[in-house]
């Protein structure tokens, strides 16, 4: 057996002893490194999947003209995942899981079900609470979306097809993507992961290899393999607040209907501009703040509070709550000219 040497110099009479150092650790074999991988996976979901459930939701059947009286129309329905995330019966999931459902009914994992109410959602994050009024029940954990690394481990548990609470791994693929949901916003900081997802996921929890949940699964492409997308859990545990306090999320509106559009080079050089693009207007609502503030169609946005627009998802990010009905200025390219004027944001209506 190979050993390694050290000389150490004691006083003792001026005396030398030799001492013997410890031998180097032995390199892990694949297979300590692949029962590490899987205590991983295991461990994370044994401690969510109890949270987990599966969400049943039904719709009333659509009129249809003429009606036969002689057939009776069936409801609607369709189901998703969600994930307890409070002891005392909240439930978190997608939006589009239980947007304008008629009655939603949530089975636990341990075969229990339970009638169930919406708190509030928000089509344009696509997230939604509903409660369970049910006391004592295993809960997540949240970890820091903004803390994980591309490459990390990460766990999907959900109820894809119908086939509840199903375990799928993969690794963190990308943390810089947008992703637009079903109302058309657009949501940044969006995960990607590899983590096999299906129809019937949406709304389950994506956990890191601890248990902690870092995401809520909400999308697959479906004509690509292995990519799929999570709303970051720190946005989550945001909307989820706003939710549970006010059932909706508040965003401020101007009332314009616009299209991005390329500026000219001179136009840009002329006025010095930090954008190349802007929002043309082609559109305006009666009776609303951009129209009391002086804007007409043709006007090209190009910067709202001092901050740059480029195009309407910048807009749209800009427009937050806090705006909600404070004057804050407006730059616009009206023809060659430059113009600033002041625009005092109100409170958009919910999307039904």
């Amino acid at each position: 057996m190979n050993r390694i040497l050290q000389f150490v110099t004691e006083e003792n009479g001026g005396g030398t002893a030799v001492a013997e150092a410890p031998a180097a650790p032995a390199q892990a074999s694949d297979a300590d490194l692949l029962d590490a991988y899987s205590a991983a996976v295991v461990n994370a979901a044994r401690r969510a999947s109890p949270a987990v459930v599966n969400i049943e939701v039904r719709h009333k059947a659509p009129s249809e003209q003429p009606q036969n009286p002689r057939r009776r129309q069936q409801p609607m329905g369709g189901s998703g995942s969600g994930f307890i995330f409070t002891p005392d019966g909240l439930v978190l999931t997608n939006s589009h899981v239980v947007h304008g459902a008629d009655s939603i009914e949530v089975t636990l994992s341990d075969g229990r079900a339970f009638p169930a109410k919406l708190v509030g959602d928000d089509p344009e994050t696509d997230l939604a609470v509903i409660d369970i009024a049910t006391s004592n029940l295993s809960s997540v954990e949240f970890g820091d979306s903004s803390a994980i690394q591309v490459g990390q481990l990460v766990i999907a548990i959900g109820n894809p097809y119908g086939f509840q609470y199903t375990v799928t791994a993969g690794v963190v693929s990308n943390l810089a993507r947008s992703f637009r949901t079903g109302a058309g916003r657009l949501v940044d900081n969006v995960i990607q992961t590899d983590a096999a997802l299906n129809p019937g996921n949406s709304g389950g929890p994506l956990v890191d290899a601890r248990g902690r949940v870092v995401g809520v699964n909400t999308a697959i492409i479906a004509a690509a393999q292995g990519i799929c997308f999570a709303i970051p859990g720190n946005t989550a545990q945001f909307v989820a607040a706003r939710l549970i306090r006010d059932g909706r999320i508040k965003r401020s509106f101007i009332g314009i209907a616009g299209q991005n559009v390329p500026l000219h080079r001179r136009v840009v050089r002329f006025h010095k501009l930090h954008v190349d693009a802007g929002v043309l207007i082609v559109g305006l609502e009666d009776d609303t703040p951009a129209k009391k503030a002086g804007l007409v169609e043709g006007d090209i946005v190009i910067e709202l509070d001092g901050k740059p627009v480029r195009n309407i998802d910048d807009l749209q990010r800009l427009l937050t709550d806090e705006r909600v009905g404070v004057s804050i200025p407006i730059t616009i390219l009206r023809r060659t000219e430059m113009i600033t004027l002041d625009v005092t944001p109100a409170e958009s209506k919910p999307k039904e």
